[in-house]
């Protein structure tokens, strides 16, 4: 496949992603927290929009919310990272990757990102994610969901993605 590949480009204006797959939402309520979530397709800005709104809470353990995509295949080996179109509300958001070795649900390898009000490009290589709760080396075929979080601070997150491809 050749690079950069778009994996969305929100030309879909609903929750399907363009390069197929559907997003999901996520909060920690799946361990018992109380934050709450949803995804809506829109426009944001002038241009077709996913959007994360929700309010983050650390009650009961809890901390984050998420919308998340099951890639349908594997990323191409050659690929380097992400490269996002994101706006929303000023805050620390995170791209979290979860893979076909992981065996549970809490390990991902993370990177961090700061957004602002206006639509930003923002370029993520996988050597800057981080590993959570495992060990090795992040290789780019094996990532099967992406997921864009709000987490571990309490508090209102919109989180607005315009396009999501690899380079």
């Amino acid at each position: 496949m050749p690079l950069p590949l778009v994996l969305d480009d929100r030309g879909s204006r609903d929750l399907r992603a363009s390069g197929g797959g559907a997003w999901r939402v996520f909060t920690d309520a799946v361990m018992g927290g109380v934050s709450v979530a949803s995804a809506e397709a829109g426009a944001m800005n002038g241009r077709p929009a996913l959007c994360l709104r929700g309010r983050v809470s650390t009650a009961n353990n809890g901390g984050f919310v998420q919308m998340a995509l099951d890639l349908a295949g594997p990323l191409p080996a050659e690929a380097t990272g992400f490269e996002i179109d994101v706006c929303g509300r000023p805050l620390r958001y995170g791209l979290h990757l979860r893979t076909v070795t992981m065996t549970a649900p809490w390990q991902a390898w993370r990177a961090g990102f700061d957004v602002g009000a206006a639509w930003q490009t923002l370029r993520l290589p996988f050597a800057g994610f981080e590993p959570y709760r495992l060990t090795g080396r992040l290789a780019p075929g094996d990532v099967r969901r992406i997921g864009l979080l709000a987490i571990g601070a309490e508090g209102d997150a919109e989180l607005c993605l315009g396009r999501l491809a690899v380079y």
